[in-house]
């Protein structure tokens, strides 16, 4: 059989059949459907490293937890302070840091979110 051949037999069988999909086929089929912006800690070109297998992105982050520090910190849509405030984060939250640019760190809360941008300086390193 061709190489054409066995990708065309694969391609036709479904995830965990006997052809050699023992842990799931990935087909493109199409675009994928996205979550909600904020909801899971997933962009285009990074997410936190429990979505990889369920989400395709260039970059999967290993996410490094922080305290929120005294004084709470707002939680941001976009870096900046005049974008829009989706919550503020209380003292003594650990927050999940997945990415640092520019004084601001991008993460969430928990893998179910929330997801947005916190001054660097309001976090401080566990340990």
């Amino acid at each position: 059989m061709s190489a054409a051949g066995d990708f065309d037999s694969l391609a036709r069988s479904g995830p965990g059949t006997a052809s050699g999909c023992a842990h799931g086929c990935y087909r493109l089929t199409g675009p994928a459907d996205r979550p909600a912006s904020g909801t899971l800690p997933l962009r285009g070109d990074l997410a936190h490293i429990a979505l990889a297998g369920r989400y395709f992105v260039p970059h999967y982050a290993v996410p490094q937890p922080r305290i929120v520090m005294p004084g709470g910190a707002p939680l941001y849509a976009l870096p900046g302070e005049g974008g829009e405030a989706l919550c503020t984060l209380m003292e003594g939250d650990s927050f999940e840091v997945l990415e640092v640019s520019g004084g601001w760190a991008w993460g969430c809360l928990s893998l179910d979110g929330p997801v947005g941008y916190v001054r660097t300086d309001r976090l401080e390193s566990i340990g």
